[in-house]
């Protein structure tokens, strides 16, 4: 349960079953039990699809032990954010611009780009978006020019709480060439 809401009810388990009925509707749908480990004195709850309304302090009231115990619960779980994914490459005279974006962030994070070495690159401002979830979703673009390895590393990370997720892109020097408009183009991309 949770102490601040009407009803308080998160999950309710009794003889067996769950009673949905007396569960807060905000929450229908999205928490669980591991019943299979529940006579091992496993009452974990799992709580799904987690917004920041979600955050507070949960209360456990097992009848038959007559015991109740507060618990904090941070939204700030790994399972929340999405890896970075590398969502568009343009090809210029100067280089080439990538772009990566990345969702379910809170505090709001930031985005770096590294090259192969882990150097920092110069990137344009991150762009930010609060949805109405509260929950972040932030993108970046940085032109790189070809390199001995030609890898880049998109980065975002939350130091708050201790968070980073990263992925990679290794691009062929095929792609850094630049061709006329007339000709046709293959290139190796792999993320």
């Amino acid at each position: 349960m949770r102490p601040d809401l009407n009803p308080r009810f998160v999950h309710v388990w009794r003889s067996g079953k769950e009673l949905v009925s007396k569960k807060h509707k905000s929450f229908e749908g999205r928490t669980s039990l591991f019943v299979d480990e529940l006579m091992f004195g496993n009452i974990s709850l799992k709580l799904s699809k987690v917004k920041l309304a979600d955050r507070g302090t949960y209360r456990c009231f097992v009848p038959a032990l007559d015991r109740e115990g507060d618990r904090p619960w941070r939204c700030d779980k790994d399972s929340a954010v999405s890896s970075p994914a590398i969502v568009s490459i343009d090809r210029l005279s100067a280089g080439v611009v990538l772009q990566c974006e990345s969702k379910g962030w809170y505090p709001e994070p930031e985005v770096l780009w590294l090259d192969s070495e882990g150097n920092l690159l110069s990137a344009g401002p991150t762009e930010t978006v609060r949805g109405p979830d509260d929950l972040y979703t932030v993108s970046s673009r940085v032109t790189v020019e070809k390199r001995p390895s030609n890898s880049f590393t998109c980065r975002v990370q939350q130091k708050n709480i201790n968070q980073t997720r990263e992925t990679e892109i290794l691009m062929s020097d095929d792609f850094f060439e630049v061709q006329s408009s007339s000709s046709s183009i293959i290139t190796g991309l792999a993320t």
